[in-house]
């Protein structure tokens, strides 16, 4: 059985990730609410928020994680090549709010989305308040592709991405691998495996390593 949360229970009462179910995989906990408080407890013990619209909020802990180690990432020759000559330019919170509402539209491939109205104000608060930060890639003025999530100290917890050119996402997540946010990132989080990501260089690590790995940077982060 998993964990029923209530709106007005204490943001950081959720259950240990190892109650996750087998089936569907990673399945934590249900309902409670997007506060900023409840989002940074939950990311700080390797939960995150995914539902559908009409559901409660369902809250995730796989195991195995998918996760990108920055050194392991792929620099494909279209992407090196990309980067080289068409005219990218990266940024960090340039525009927040658009790459967020460019993740939120429909697709070709899923017209529907996961970011619903109540996850769209979380994540701009989480960003109001310094925790949530894009990675952008624009050029002539428009904004082109880029990812948003989650960072605390250095382990970035990915959301989402977007591209309305070939390359676009790969170089912002490129520039995030490259530069950070105010310092080198040690993990990216990617919670679910991807033929995307894989290209690009993620894998699955066990649940226990991912958690293990998320504590000790945080730790390293307030010595």
């Amino acid at each position: 059985m998993i964990a029923w949360l209530a709106p007005g229970d204490p943001p950081d009462n959720f259950p240990p990730v190892e109650r996750a179910l087998r089936e569907p995989p990673g399945l934590l906990a249900a309902g409670g609410d997007l506060s900023s408080a409840r989002l940074i407890a939950a990311y700080r013990r390797g939960i995150f928020p995914w539902y559908s619209p009409g559901q409660p909020v369902l809250w995730w802990s796989p195991d195995p994680r998918e996760v990108l180690f920055p050194e392991e990432f792929h620099r494909s020759r279209s992407l090196v090549r990309s980067l080289r000559t068409r005219g990218f330019e990266y940024h960090l919170d340039r525009n927040f709010e658009a790459v967020l509402r460019a993740c939120a539209a429909p697709r070709s491939h899923s017209p529907g989305t996961w970011i619903t109205p109540e996850m769209h104000a979380a994540y701009l608060e989480l960003h109001r308040r310094g925790f949530a930060h894009s990675a952008e890639i624009w050029r002539d003025g428009e904004l082109l592709g880029g990812v948003y999530g989650v960072q605390l100290g250095r382990v970035y917890f990915g959301e989402s991405m977007f591209s309305l050119e070939a390359d676009a996402s790969k170089a912002a997540l490129e520039g995030l691998v490259r530069g950070g946010l105010g310092g080198p990132l040690s993990l990216i989080d990617c919670q679910m495996p991807s033929p995307h990501l894989r290209s690009l260089g993620s894998r699955a690590i066990p649940r226990s390593e991912f958690v293990a790995r998320l504590t000790a940077a945080l730790q390293l982060d307030q010595s």
